[in-house]
């Protein structure tokens, strides 16, 4: 069988731990840049949402969100029909900061596909949005209790 995960997890522990280095001079601590960047992708984005696009469980993003607000990085307003869902969205801090994240990440990206032709970047993508979608499913089970079965 051919081995992904592990290269995979070789690439993201380290492109985490370059981020997590660069971010410190903006006082964002070990993966935070992930939530503000996904929440200035996605204003107004509901916190359930936001843990689905980073795989991990609600308790985890609430916390991390929590951290973020107390740091003036991100707020929850209430919804417009329904006050009890809080959406996210960047603050004016927040702003300044996601230029550099958006930047690193730009950077990262294109560092990983140095050498690759467009046509092979388009294919890479490709096969990891299904590789995604493949995991993604037990993802959800185990989340809801599930057992996988080996």
């Amino acid at each position: 069988m051919t081995e992904i995960l592990r290269p995979l997890g070789n690439i993201s522990r380290a492109l985490d731990s370059i981020a997590n280095h660069e971010f410190q001079r903006v006082q964002l601590t070990k993966g935070q840049y992930l939530y503000l960047a996904r929440v200035a992708e996605h204003p107004g984005i509901i916190l359930e949402r936001l843990a689905e696009l980073l795989r991990v469980d609600r308790t985890t993003a609430a916390r991390a969100v929590q951290k973020l607000t107390t740091a003036g990085v991100l707020e929850k307003r209430p919804d417009d029909t329904n006050r009890k869902i809080k959406r996210l969205f960047v603050t004016a801090q927040g702003e300044q900061v996601y230029p550099l994240v958006k930047r690193e990440n730009d950077y990262s990206n294109n560092r990983a596909l140095q050498g690759f032709t467009p046509a092979e970047a388009a294919q890479l993508a490709s096969y990891l949005e299904r590789v995604d979608a493949n995991v993604v499913q037990d993802w959800v089970a185990v989340k809801q209790g599930q057992t996988r079965t080996y």
